[in-house]
């Protein structure tokens, strides 16, 4: 049976997260100047996403508020230049980086039209949007990207008080569309936190694989054979996918 509701991730499913990281911080640094412009552009860039994953972790297990994860961001990353910036200097450190980030947001170029795709293939499909974040920062990306009309339902784990992969979240979506799980599809770029989370909380779960990764734990590989994953390298398969319901090496 063809879906009633399809739901998405955001960051690097439909918005360009890590694109816009990547040239959110080179641009910052070139206007910082000093030791933060002369370094390494690519360890640079690394680093910066990598502090990312960590801090923005604590933040989702409430070992650090929202503001508190930027600012552990900014500090981590200029001690690597052995600059030390005190919480107020790495506020203002972090404000002028978000400025250059924010100028740099924009959609895959595979996501309007997979919207367009699936609302003509299945007539009175709805669409909604799982995020791990915080509403407000979350929200202003969807409307800044032009996504804010495309949704009937925005849920994001900073407002509901759990997290992806936590079958809950899943389960709240769907009660926010009064459809049951098993009428709803989920689509997202980590393969345990979006697609084995929502299919064991009893979606169809896919997984958004954009860099054809192959080498992923092997816990995850059989969660996601056991409970029928499916997995497509751009939001241009997913249409088909659906239709058919099975996907190749999944």
């Amino acid at each position: 049976m063809l879906p009633r509701v399809v739901l998405f991730d955001l960051d690097d499913t439909l918005f360009a997260h890590r694109a816009a990281v990547a040239d959110g911080i080179l641009l910052h640094l070139d206007r910082v100047g000093g030791a933060f412009a002369t370094g390494d552009r690519s360890a640079s860039t690394a680093l910066w996403d990598a502090l990312e994953e960590k801090h923005y972790h604590s933040y989702l297990t409430n070992e650090l508020d929202f503001a508190g994860q930027r600012r552990a961001r900014a500090q981590d990353f200029a001690a690597w230049f052995d600059i030390a910036l005190t919480d107020d200097q790495a506020d203002v450190w972090f404000d002028q980086y978000f400025e250059s980030y924010r100028a740099s947001w924009r959609l895959h170029d595979d996501a309007l039209p997979c919207f367009d795709a699936l609302a003509e293939q299945i007539p009175g499909v709805r669409f909604g949007l799982i995020t791990n974040g915080d509403p407000v920062f979350q929200g202003d990306k969807i409307r800044r990207v032009g996504l804010a009309d495309r949704f009937d339902h925005v849920i994001a784990s900073g407002a509901v008080g759990f997290t992806k992969p936590d079958a809950r979240i899943f389960e709240y979506a769907c009660a926010q569309f009064d459809v049951p799980v098993g009428a709803a599809v989920y689509v997202g770029d980590r393969l345990r936190t979006d697609a084995v989370g929502a299919a064991a909380a009893g979606l169809t779960g896919i997984w958004l694989n954009r860099a054809a990764v192959s080498a992923v734990p092997a816990v995850d590989r059989v969660d996601a054979s056991r409970l029928g994953v499916l997995c497509i390298e751009t939001l241009a398969d997913l249409p088909s996918v659906l239709s058919v319901g099975k996907t190749p090496g999944m």
